[in-house]
């Protein structure tokens, strides 16, 4: 089934643009150019990602992506930011964004994201949990794939894909030393065109969700000049970091 995917831009070049090189690359397009008409938007096509512009006429881009995640809408989200402007980054990762994309982009590289995106959130469709939907446990959290959350003293987290793909794969190695390039492919899935900053703001809200404190995490540690490892239980048992 062909992927559907939901763009939210005011801006009628970008939006064209968008429109024709995405329907060209075989999928369903629908767009809205108003930030208050795009949660209806995606209530009604229920699409498998979504791509939004951060500044919008009605509801700023950062709100949608709030709202959605509230709502537990777990199509990928890719913002798009202005250029330069590293805090929008930062906010729309903190928020529940998958990734972005800044402004001007190229199309290969937009078309290539996309792909992995959809990839990773089950070929588009919204519902549909990333592999391996069993639960499991990091510390006292408990990770529900299926609901992409995670639990712990009888509040939850919204995840998003690519947090919980993330999560998933530090619980499959326990201990060891993952690379950021591997984290990168592994999770990103294909060759990143940025800098790892990207991976290292998601490990920062990460620890957040997992109830980490910023400068002692137990969970996800550092492995300064090479990536992160998962601490091992027994160590997080202990008191470790």
């Amino acid at each position: 089934m062909t992927a559907k995917i939901l763009i939210v831009e005011d801006d009628p070049h970008i939006l064209l643009g968008l429109e024709e090189v995405l329907k060209s690359e075989g999928y369903q397009v629908h767009v809205t150019r108003r930030g208050d008409k795009a949660l209806e938007a995606v209530a009604q096509h229920q699409p498998g990602l979504i791509i939004l512009d951060v500044m919008l006429p009605g509801m700023s881009g950062f709100d949608i992506c709030r709202q959605l995640r509230l709502r537990k809408v777990a199509a990928p989200i890719l913002m798009l930011t202005a250029k330069g402007q590293e805090i929008d980054k930062v906010i729309g990762l903190d928020l529940g964004a998958d990734d972005y994309v800044t402004k001007p982009f190229g199309v290969r590289e937009l078309v290539a994201r996309i792909q992995a995106l959809l990839r990773r959130a089950g070929r588009g469709d919204p519902t549909a949990a990333p592999e391996g939907e069993t639960e499991f446990h990091i510390g006292t959290n408990v990770v529900d794939p299926r609901r992409f959350e995670v639990r712990r003293d009888g509040a939850s987290e919204s995840l998003t894909a690519r947090e919980l793909k993330l999560l998933q794969l530090f619980h499959q190695h326990p201990g060891e030393v993952l690379s950021r390039d591997r984290l990168l492919n592994d999770v990103w899935g294909y060759q990143y065109y940025g800098t790892t900053r990207t991976l290292d703001q998601v490990i920062v809200q990460l620890r957040k969700k997992l109830g980490d404190h910023a400068s002692r995490p137990r969970h996800i540690l550092t492995v300064h000049g090479v990536g992160y490892k998962l601490q091992e239980p027994e160590a997080t048992k202990r008191g470790q970091t």
